[in-house]
């Protein structure tokens, strides 16, 4: 096999920590001597081993002079668990391959030199574009302590995302639905309005066996949620934050018996300050946010400009209706030439459903 191939290998280790690392990166490391593979592991959940130790744990025989497949630079400060540098010298691993290099300001380059200067061979940017993707979220994160918020909505051939009377279940099939709430896992919250709740009343969990459950953020300006909607009824088994702009501690004490958490923020453009609750929440280690919220919230989160992805499910049908809702409503852009600008289209199909997800591009991006 060739280092393409056991990075790729690696690349398969390090998703299997995806929704159990966060606000960690998703890695995998591979342990070659002589031709065989002799150890592999991946960081398995936040706070434990990072990948490279559980690799070398896993040796069924002494990896001195073997090579180590690792799709992120190897840390070398303590934190959690000690440097996995450390690790990798002690073991006497003669050469190292890894796929991206850690933007973290404690590792950044460090990693490597540290190792080099051990006489460890170090090769850099094996597959480099995958596994720059596969940590994304944790890529923005570290550099902003802001959350990676991907905007995901479902709506038909003809924009609307529910009919003239507001119904919206189901526009999508069930595998476009299984998706979702694999995303529900990957990342650590999802993000909803108070019209979402009053019309729909959302559980907002995931619902697969084995996985866990995101962080769920209720936007909730005037404080409106209702006492038996279901995001509270089960704040003590699925954590539940409101946001919002009401500061009676009387009418918070209600939702705090119930085990919700209430974060106050003020008020900018008649709604909650977006960017406020971006860096509350980043000091919470709230890595990721999944935007299901309705057509308004959705606005004001491209108009605060905290969307760094959008996912469009379409089905192929049609609703029509000059009153059906489309996914983005608000005031709306008066010129073309304004409008957000979307980049790096990727397309999957599930069953007769067509998901595009693309990136929101930026001004530092242009």
């Amino acid at each position: 096999m060739t280092d393409i191939e056991y990075m790729r290998y690696a690349l398969e280790l390090a998703r299997k920590g995806c929704g159990w690392v966060n606000p960690n990166p998703m890695v995998g490391a591979v342990i070659v001597k002589d031709g065989e593979i002799i150890g592999e592991g991946f960081h398995e959940k936040y706070g434990q081993y990072h990948a490279e130790r559980n690799a070398l744990n896993s040796c069924n025989q002494s990896a001195k002079g073997a090579t180590l497949y690792v799709t992120l630079e190897p840390c070398c400060h303590y934190g959690k668990t000690p440097p996995c540098t450390e690790a990798i010298i002690e073991n006497g691993i003669s050469r190292v391959v890894i796929g991206s290099s850690d933007p973290n300001p404690l590792v950044a380059g460090n990693g490597i030199r540290l190792l080099q200067n051990h006489s460890i061979e170090v090769v850099v940017g094996v597959l480099k574009e995958e596994c720059d993707s596969l940590n994304e979220v944790f890529f923005h994160f570290i550099k902003t302590r802001s959350p990676y918020v991907v905007m995901k909505y479902a709506m038909t051939m003809d924009g609307k995302i529910a009919t003239n009377t507001g119904k919206s279940k189901w526009i999508t099939g069930e595998a476009a639905r299984q998706r979702v709430h694999e995303d529900r896992h990957r990342y650590s919250a999802i993000m909803a309005g108070i019209g979402t709740i009053l019309s729909d009343d959302p559980m907002l969990t995931c619902r697969l066996q084995n996985r866990k459950n995101p962080v769920r953020i209720i936007c909730d300006t005037h404080l409106r949620t209702p006492i038996t909607s279901n995001v509270v009824a089960t704040a003590f088994q699925a954590k539940t934050v409101i946001c919002t702009a009401c500061t009676d501690s009387k009418k918070h004490k209600a939702y705090l018996d119930e085990g919700c958490e209430i974060i106050k923020l003020p008020i900018k453009n008649g709604h909650i300050d977006l960017n406020i609750l971006m860096t509350e929440l980043g000091k919470k280690n709230i890595d990721s946010i999944l935007l299901e919220g309705g057509s308004t919230l959705n606005w004001s989160a491209l108009e605060s400009g905290i969307v760094n992805k959008v996912q469009a499910y379409i089905a192929p049908k049609l609703f029509g209706g000059n009153d059906s809702k489309s996914p983005i409503g608000g005031a709306g852009l008066d010129d073309p030439k304004d409008a957000f600008r979307l980049i790096n289209p990727k397309v999957t199909c599930y069953d007769d459903d067509i998901l595009i997800e693309s990136e929101v591009l930026t001004c530092l991006q242009e």
